[in-house]
């Protein structure tokens, strides 16, 4: 898959954004590029990209995140190896950034340096099965706030429209145009639509640019 090597993941809370973001980690890894994930969700500490740290460290991932995520401190300070980022160009970044546009904030800092260096994408994660985002006005509403809480623009858009271990492939093919109506609302590109890896077959061919993962962080909720 082509990277930019700075990739981006950011949405609205339980987006499934974090699965997303662990995977292409582990996608860059596996086509022998050097990686560091960087969890910056300071906002919500209890389903993050730290509970997948063992298999990042396996994968021989770089993982970066407050030494208290996952601990009962409500906003954890990022840690001084984020700004490895945009220093360490030898690394393809991953950055899972924090729902929504409180979250977004974390990002600030680093944006100048990141628009400066020009080679990274900015990915818009998107499911239609929460209740906040159920249809593509309510989402762009929420891509724009995001953008103005980080001062960056989103440069294309994930599909990652799921209801846990649930999904099945008709819920995935009924996201379809909802996808194509907020990418046609914001003039932004499909990048992928991811689904879990055991409906690829099921939907290859009937879906462009399917992303198959896997589900490293829990999902148990169900569709509102």
């Amino acid at each position: 898959m082509s990277a930019k090597r700075i990739t981006i993941f950011a949405g609205h809370y339980g987006s499934g954004k974090t699965n997303v973001a662990v995977n292409y980690a582990l996608l860059l890894s596996k086509e022998g590029k050097k990686v560091s994930l960087s969890d910056l969700d300071i906002v919500n500490p209890y389903f993050r990209s730290k509970d997948s740290e063992k298999i990042l460290d396996d994968a021989g991932i770089r993982f970066i995140s407050s030494e208290y995520a996952n601990s009962n401190v409500d906003m954890p300070a990022l840690p001084a190896d984020a700004y490895s980022v945009t220093a360490d160009k030898e690394r393809f970044a991953v950055v899972d950034v924090g729902g929504d546009d409180r979250g977004a904030l974390a990002l600030g800092r680093y944006v100048p340096d990141i628009v400066a260096e020009n080679d990274y994408e900015m990915l818009f994660v998107i499911n239609k099965f929460r209740p906040l985002t159920r249809d593509a006005k309510s989402a762009v509403e929420v891509m724009r706030e995001i953008e103005e809480a980080a001062k960056m623009r989103f440069t294309a858009i994930v599909n990652n429209s799921n209801i846990g271990e649930l999904t099945k492939a008709e819920d995935v093919l009924s996201s379809v145009s909802y996808a194509n109506e907020v990418a046609q609302i914001t003039g932004l590109p499909i990048k992928m639509t991811s689904v879990h890896f055991d409906l690829e077959k099921e939907l290859s061919g009937k879906i462009k640019n399917l992303f198959p993962i896997k589900l490293y962080i829990r999902q148990t909720w169900k569709a509102e």
